[in-house]
């Protein structure tokens, strides 16, 4: 299973999202911090669902964090997060 396919899978069975997107932008910081040959060390996450309802952006951003600190802790550089409640989404 790929990194994608695990930030995918967690994120999901964490907050049953309406709308969810995981793109591996790794290919946009070759040679930059964090890079390694390979990739799937950048991701962008767009993440629309119910729990990130009432919540402030920090907030949102640490639950979607704390979700995906295994992944954090073996090797993922940098995340790219925008969460958003249903209430935001129209």
């Amino acid at each position: 299973m790929t990194r994608r396919e695990r930030i995918l899978t967690a994120l999901t069975e964490a907050f049953t999202p309406r709308e969810i997107s995981v793109v591996d932008d790794s290919h946009r910081h070759e040679g930059h911090a964090g890079w390694r040959d390979g990739g799937e060390t950048h991701f962008r996450i767009k993440i629309v669902a119910a729990a990130f309802d009432g919540r402030s952006r920090v907030a949102r951003h640490r639950l979607v964090n704390e979700v995906l600190r295994p992944e954090l802790d073996s090797g993922l550089h940098a995340l790219a997060i925008d969460a958003r409640g249903l209430e935001d989404a129209g």
